[in-house]
């Protein structure tokens, strides 16, 4: 039997599972859209999570979590007369071999680029020929993603950087207005403008090719590893850092960082 057909049958199953479910348990029938959403949210962050750090069994797991969160929602739709799974799945499907011509049509591309172009443009044609180009950005998204994704966007219709190196220039310039309102003791203003210099750094992320999310998420892990250890070692001398002079902390946090350091070496 091959992976597809197993496939079919196990989520045949699950969708068998989901309507005993909701017809018998009492936790599963009272849920509704608004209650899953929290847990659907939290569960992609798991997700996020065992994909950050590599861990496949962590990967199956959460995608199993997220499949489930899928399969009720539609449940909940169908029992509303909304749509049904087989709605759900035939949507996607039609949507997947629209905005692939260059795969299952005669349209050519020369690379990656324009195909993320094309498919700009197609959804475009989808609505009747307009669709405002940042719609489709979710609002809820967290202020680091929605940044990259809306630049991403508009990138899809041209409006981007010329050569990526440009964009070193902006990133001084925000920094130069942001630096002239802290001299000036202006809040509002230096919240505007922190706020243009960290949109610019994320700019120049997507430029080079790093995921800002995945670049500041290294850098919090990194921090709590070295505190964590600045912790642990005044605590093994006896002390505590409340009672530390910042000099005293800077010494252990330096260790931390060979520590670190040695680490990277070995790998």
């Amino acid at each position: 039997m091959n992976d597809i057909k197993r496939s079919a049958e196990e989520f045949e199953k699950l969708l068998n599972i989901i309507n005993k479910l909701r017809a018998t348990c009492p936790w599963d029938m009272k849920q509704t859209n608004e209650s899953l959403r929290k847990l659907t949210i939290e569960e992609t962050y798991e997700l996020a999570d065992s994909i950050f750090s590599n861990d496949d069994d962590g990967i199956r797991n959460e995608l199993g979590d997220l499949m489930l969160h899928i399969v009720f929602y539609a449940k909940i739709g169908s029992e509303k007369g909304a749509f049904t799974m087989t709605d759900v799945l035939k949507g996607i499907n039609e949507k997947l071999v629209y905005r692939h011509p260059h795969v299952f049509g005669d349209v050519k591309v020369s690379g990656a680029s324009e195909v993320e172009k094309n498919w700009e443009h197609l959804k475009i044609k989808e609505n009747n020929g307009y669709k405002p180009v940042l719609s489709g950005v979710p609002s809820s998204l967290p202020a680091i993603v929605k940044a990259n994704r809306v630049q991403e966007k508009v990138r899809g219709v041209g409006f981007d950087w010329e050569k990526r190196e440009q964009i070193w220039d902006k990133v001084m310039e925000e920094i130069s207005e942001l630096k002239n309102e802290v001299d000036d003791h202006n809040a509002e203003r230096i919240e505007s403008e922190l706020g243009d210099v960290m949109f610019s750094l994320i700019n120049a992320s997507r430029l080079y090719n790093i995921d800002p999310e995945a670049a500041l998420e290294k850098t919090n892990r990194k921090f709590i590893k070295r505190f964590n250890y600045l912790e642990k070692e005044t605590i093994l001398k006896g002390k505590s850092l409340h009672d530390m002079s910042l000099d005293e902390m800077n010494v252990i946090w330096e260790e931390a960082k060979k520590e670190d350091d040695m680490a990277s070496a070995d790998l």
